[in-house]
């Protein structure tokens, strides 16, 4: 069987970068968890290196290192869980949400009446409400789990599934590889990347001209994402130099401290696509863009005007990325999802503790499909830069888990794993946000000539105008 880092580059169609290019060192356990998620994660970033190189080469004719500790990339996986913020003495500490803790504590796979388990989510204050009417029970442990008690698992799954909320009965992988939608994405890549739209080739701009000093200097991206996986991708691409523009609508629900933790980098605005005016705006946007970056349920934006093959006639050459929990394709492609939803659905919540249901101690299946998005959209970037031409580019967090599950599996010898205080400082980074200092990890990712930085603090939620910034003139394409 192909090693992580061999399967991601099989998306890559070339050929393996030169030996000694890439260093991917370190090893699971790092977190308690029997899945080797701190070497998937490792691969797949090692894999964004090598796909920055490629654009590198393109602009420039030269290649760097690329490195990665495995130790790294297990911490990148819970990033939210190291911010921290001064008190009132000064001393930063975690920042902790009552809020946000609450709901996990909910957010739990409880047992059914037929012996099963059921993992209902309770992420937003929306999906949320849904849920406790569905269920009819309080936003507390016992509360819920006497609710989930009454159903039979399948029946719940379905109910979830009729009243638009979130959720899943809990599968052995081998149950789910026998159902009809695993059966879909195991004939599928873990990232698609799918010429929907001709256009002329757009090179790279030479890598030796001030405004192209990093490998995505000049590079626009729309994300139109929230929660991880999606900000996670459009995240990665800042670090590398894109000017990314985060779009939402003031009345979306969010979590605050993940939009914290993953904005790094960006600018925010608002526009609400059900209002016409917004709609015109974010249509002029696109018409000036690279990527665009969204992670509604399936055809949502569709339905807006804002489809793949709608977006490519606007602008010839664009790369679209969709990000979802099922994937495009198969009987629960129109279901939303999250994180945990994908660990309970594959297979991961059963075998991380086949005693009882076990949720793993960090978002793998969100950060290992936002840098899968990331490296999809690099590679192509640089396909168009050699044949044009426009793409769309698919991950699901659901694909995710079950790259994961191939990875096989480790011991650990504790608990309570973690990165050591002194591991951690070394990789935090302070910055300045207009909300205060903020301490949290920095990019993971190390190259040897263009070290990922990001350019601008987090930014305030929809704190910046709907418009690309003054200093990145109007382009053409090459078929203009």
């Amino acid at each position: 069987m192909a090693t992580a880092f061999e399967e991601v580059l099989a998306v890559r169609g070339l050929s393996p970068p030169a030996a000694g290019e890439v260093a991917i060192t370190g090893h699971d356990p790092v977190l308690s968890s029997t899945f080797r998620i701190g070497e998937t994660c490792a691969a797949v970033v090692a894999g964004v290196g090598v796909a920055v190189n490629d654009i590198w080469e393109l602009r420039t004719g030269r290649r760097q290192q690329v490195a990665i500790d495995v130790r790294h990339a297990a911490a990148a996986l819970k990033s939210t869980s190291y911010l921290q913020r001064p008190g009132p003495d000064g001393v930063f500490r975690d920042v902790v949400s009552e809020e946000h803790e609450a709901m996990r504590r909910i957010t739990q796979p409880w047992p059914t009446k037929d012996g099963r388990f059921v993992l209902p989510h309770f992420g937003l204050p929306n999906l949320r409400a849904r849920m406790l009417k569905l269920l009819g029970c309080e936003p507390l442990p016992a509360s819920v789990a006497a609710a989930v008690a009454k159903w039979n698992a399948l029946d719940l799954e379905q109910a979830i599934d009729e009243n638009r909320v979130c959720g899943g009965m809990v599968r052995t992988n081998a149950e789910w590889m026998a159902t009809d939608h695993g059966k879909v994405l195991a004939g599928k890549p873990i990232v698609e990347i799918i010429k929907i739209g001709d256009s002329a080739p757009e090179p790279f701009p030479n890598g030796a001209t001030p405004d192209a000093a990093r490998p995505l200097s000049g590079i626009r991206v729309l994300d139109l994402t929230r929660i991880l996986a999606g900000p996670i991708a459009a995240r990665t691409l800042a670090e590398h130099g894109a000017e990314v523009l985060m779009v939402t609508a003031e009345r979306l629900p969010q979590i605050p401290e993940h939009v914290i933790d993953t904005s790094h980098g960006k600018r925010s605005c608002f526009l609400d696509l059900k209002d016409p005016a917004d709609a015109d705006r974010l249509r002029a946007l696109v018409r000036d863009t690279d990527v665009f970056s969204q992670g509604y349920r399936p055809g949502m934006l569709k339905a807006l005007g804002f489809g793949p093959d709608e977006l490519a006639a606007l602008r010839p050459g664009i790369v679209c990325t969709s990000i979802s929990c099922y994937g495009p394709d198969g009987p629960f492609s129109h279901r939303g999802g999250w994180e945990q939803v994908a660990q309970t659905v594959t297979g991961i919540c059963h075998d991380n503790d086949p005693s009882r249901p076990h949720l793993l101690p960090a978002a793998a299946c969100d950060y290992t499909t936002g840098y899968l998005a990331a490296y999809g959209v690099l590679l192509a970037l640089a396909r168009r830069a050699r044949e044009g031409g426009s793409y769309h580019v698919r991950v699901s967090l659901c694909q995710s888990g079950m790259f994961i599950q191939r990875q096989g599996k480790v011991s650990f010898p504790a608990a309570d794993m973690d990165l050591s205080p002194e591991e951690l400082a070394a990789i935090r980074i302070e910055s300045r946000p207009e909300a205060g200092p903020l301490r949290h990890l920095g990019p993971i990712l190390r190259l040897s000539e263009t070290p990922p930085r990001w350019v601008r603090p987090t930014p305030r939620l929809g704190g910046d105008r709907p418009e690309w910034p003054a200093t990145m003139a109007t382009r053409r394409t090459a078929a203009e």
